[in-house]
Parts: structure tokens; C-alpha cells; sequence
């Protein structure tokens, strides 16, 4: 049983991590109350995966015996029995839709105005009318990629949180960039230009802050994109998805 846990630990881990640097329960009020399998297959994982894993939720799919297992931020997949998973993208290939995609967007959205904006490095381009927030640690390559992807956009209004995961260099980077007297030079000249950040690194900070929204808000890997929707993207989107996402949300 361990190291059935472990295993299935790790592909969710995989999985967040797949285009990122790097778990209550209950049953989903839309299941069908004539339906008793969401509850029993949600408590049945539950006794399987322990301390794990937390499961969520439980819900029906368009598919047949086919239940969503909500884990913390990510969905797996379950029979009606819980003996078969797997973790992966549900396609509607009539439709033309990722129904994961879609069903991860509903329940990670987040409300915008909750969002503590003074503990983010902000910077505008263009009239700055369109705004985002990214939850960045310096030392991710992905991350990276994102603002060499903003640089071809305009019109924007960047909120980036900054979340020193991935070792305690990025942490000495991250204070140095909250430190500076320019933060958004500082921070693009490290993240663009490779130019490291030399100043000092003792000032108050917000990254305790942040660590902790991020966790809140089941950030398990950098970058994480939030839109003023509510909605998320995880991993570096080019620019093409940044945009279409942009036209998406109704002003």
C-alpha cells in the first residue's frame, strides 16, 4: 500500500511539473442524487490513499462508470470501483474540447480581488489595461520563457508574486529583487538579461506571504498564471494562449 501511494504521489507530481519548475472530502453538489457511487468511491479512495493524497471530491463524467477524482488541484480518474486510475486529459473529440482543462479551470478559480496585490513586483506595458498575475521563482527556467513571452505583448499590466521554490539561492534572489530600489529592473534584468541581482538582501519582504497565499491557493509549481476571471494557467503559455485567454474574459 505504500508504495501505491508513493507511486501515485509521484505521477501527480509529474503531471504539475510537466511545462512548471517545482492535497476535506466530500461529493460535488452537481453528482446526481439518485447516483450513491460518488460518495462510496470517495470514501474508498479515501481509506486507500491515507495521508497521501486528499480526495476532495467525487463526481460523475460524461463518460460511463468513468467518476473525476478531485485531488487537491489536479484530477485523476477512477471506475465506479476505485480498483482502476489514471491520471490524463479527458477529450471531447467531437466537441473539440479538453473537458480536464475545462473542469480544472472551475475548480481552481480563484476570486481576483483577493488577490494582495502590494506583495507583487508590478510592471505595465502599453496602456497596462490587461492584467495578470504570476506567481515566479527567479531560478525557473520556465519562468524565464513567460517574460521573454511578455516582451511581445502590449497592452499589460504584470503582477508578479514572487515564490522562491526551488532552493535557497532563489530565495537571496528574491529578497534582492523585493530590496531594490528599482524592483521591475532588477527583476527583468535578472530574468531577460541574466543579469544577477547584487544589491542588498535585508529589507522586510512578503515572501512568507506569498509562500503561504501560493499554498493556499494550490500552487504547486512555477510559473502559475491568474486572469482577472479567476481563472489559472499553469506553466509557460506563449503568447497565442496568453492572448486568446485575454479575449476570453468578458470587460
Amino acid at each position: 500500500m505504500f508504495m501505491f501511494q508513493r507511486s501515485l504521489r509521484r505521477g501527480l507530481m509529474v503531471a504539475a511539473m510537466a511545462s512548471a519548475c517545482v492535497l476535506g472530502l466530500g461529493v460535488a453538489s452537481h453528482a446526481s442524487a439518485a447516483d450513491p457511487t460518488p460518495a462510496k468511491l470517495a470514501e474508498s479512495l479515501r481509506k486507500a490513499f491515507g495521508q497521501e493524497v486528499e480526495v476532495k471530491a467525487v463526481t460523475k463524467t460524461p463518460v460511463p462508470g468513468l467518476y473525476e477524482v478531485n485531488v487537491g488541484a489536479q484530477i485523476i480518474y477512477s471506475d465506479a470501483t476505485g480498483r482502476y486510475l489514471f491520471n490524463g486529459e479527458l477529450l471531447d473529440v467531437q466537441a473539440g474540447t479538453n473537458l480536464t482543462e475545462e473542469r480544472l479551470s472551475d475548480l481552481n478559480r480563484i476570486k481576483w480581488s483577493d488577490l494582495p496585490l502590494k506583495q507583487a513586483v508590478k510592471w505595465v506595458k502599453g496602456d497596462g489595461s490587461r492584467h495578470i498575475a504570476v506567481f515566479s521563482d527567479p531560478n525557473c527556467g520556465y519562468c524565464k520563457r513567460l517574460e521573454q513571452t511578455f516582451q511581445e505583448m502590449d497592452n499589460i499590466t504584470v503582477h508578479t508574486f514572487l515564490f522562491p521554490i526551488l532552493s535557497p539561492d532563489s530565495t537571496l534572489k528574491s529578497r534582492q529583487v523585493w530590496c531594490a530600489s528599482d524592483r521591475v529592473k532588477v527583476w527583468r534584468d535578472w530574468m531577460i538579461s541574466r543579469v544577477s541581482p547584487t544589491g542588498a538582501s535585508s529589507c522586510s519582504t512578503p515572501l512568507d506571504r506569498n509562500l503561504a497565499l501560493g499554498k493556499k491557493l494550490g500552487v504547486s509549481g512555477t510559473p502559475a498564471i491568474f486572469f482577472t476571471d479567476g481563472t489559472r494557467v499553469p506553466g509557460a503559455a506563449d503568447a497565442a494562449t496568453l492572448e486568446r485567454k485575454f479575449a476570453s474574459i468578458k470587460k
